[in-house]
């Protein structure tokens, strides 16, 4: 008589592993307000019932230990089914260490692996267990940082548009001097055809912002990001009410929460989101369902793997960021990573989860936890 296999449903956590892998940038780089040479990636590897779950977030590597320390007990032991229950647990864990920032990553990346974990229970990809409303996700090209000459600001976008991405980001707000001459560059690089966004983030006044975006207008950007820091919900507001025609608002990237989302509506024309710091898969369908509420488009935030998936479960969806740091981290470490092909993504239907499995071997050398 042979034993019976245990339902999905039964299914219970029984190992969490959180990491961290620092790994140097190209070159050094700099947006509008901050400058880096590395980025670190934090995982969270999940097994239940003979399955793997991957999850991850981009941060600081502390993030490892408060995962290891507060949420790992919560999620040990738990169903693998009821996500909702586990986010509600680990949010309400933060209450007296802080919910934003790594707080939030450290949901995040916990989130994400429970939903790959249950995506490859029921065997399905991702895509597809959180409703399939679209098969593929437009993106477009981001980088073009403050720290690059002009020359390679040019060769960077110029080359995303014959890769056929249509639509392409810079930074800007370092130099606020040299800003109107660095769009002039980029769009010269890029023909008339493709679409030419920037992002300040958060490196302007309002009023500073106003100034450029009439500037910005003639080059006929369409995407003006942060111009004005998230926080400064009413310097959005005024700079979308006066933004010129044709230029869109957006901002969202640092919404660590529903109600971060919340106070974002009235001040945007696009909201976005990212699932490694706004709660993982749940976060940024809370963020979804707010937008289509509101009658908003939703634009995804970079880690490509991750969104690559969960994007195609939203309603209203403009894009998501083909962000170079995390482009090469994740080519570079994680077996089935998808490239792009006409401009968007398309995840794999053939492998169940999030589709991916983490090369531990390469990635060992930049180990930092």
């Amino acid at each position: 008589m042979t034993s019976a296999v245990a339902s999905p449903a039964e299914a219970t956590v029984t190992s969490l592993r959180a990491s961290a892998y620092t790994v140097p940038t190209e070159t050094r780089e700099s947006d509008g307000t901050f400058e880096w040479d590395s980025t670190t990636l934090v995982l969270v590897e999940l097994e239940a019932d003979g399955e793997h779950g991957l999850g991850w977030t981009y941060g600081a590597g502390a993030t490892a230990r408060l995962i290891d320390d507060l949420l790992a007990p919560l999620v040990l032991g738990h169903s693998v089914l009821e996500i909702g229950a586990a986010h509600a647990a680990m949010r309400a864990a933060l209450r007296n260490v802080g919910q934003p920032g790594v707080g939030a990553t450290a949901v995040s990346a916990v989130d994400v692996a429970l939903w790959d974990l249950k995506a490859k229970l029921v065997g399905l990809p991702l895509a597809l267990l959180l409703g399939g409303t679209r098969a593929s996700v437009p993106i477009y090209g981001s980088g073009g940082f403050c720290s690059y000459s002009d020359r390679r600001l040019a060769e960077q976008l110029a080359g995303w548009v014959t890769d056929g991405i249509p639509r392409v980001k810079m930074k800007i707000g370092r130099d606020h001097a040299r800003d109107g001459e660095r769009v002039r560059v980029a769009r010269e690089a890029i023909g008339d055809d493709a679409e030419l966004y920037v992002d300040a983030n958060g490196a302007y006044s309002p009023k500073q912002a106003l100034g450029l975006a009439a500037r910005l207008a003639e080059l006929d950007v369409t995407w003006f990001e942060e111009p004005v820091s998230s926080r400064n919900v009413e310097g959005l507001r005024l700079v979308r009410e006066s933004a010129p025609a044709g230029m869109e608002i957006a901002a969202g990237e640092y919404a660590w929460s529903p109600a971060d989302f919340r106070d974002l509506v009235g001040a945007v024309d696009c909201l976005q989101a990212d699932a490694t710091r706004c709660g993982g898969v749940t976060g940024l369908l809370a963020a979804a369902a707010l937008a289509e509420a509101n009658e908003l488009d939703l634009s995804g935030h970079t880690a490509p793997t991750i969104h690559t998936h969960a994007l195609c479960g939203i309603a209203r969806l403009r894009h998501l960021e083909w962000f170079q740091d995390h482009v090469l981290i994740e080519r570079r470490f994680f077996d089935g990573f998808v490239e792009p092909v006409d401009g968007a993504v398309r995840p794999d239907l053939s492998r169940a989860g999030l589709g991916v499995d983490f090369r531990r071997a390469d990635a060992a050398a930049f180990a930092v936890r």
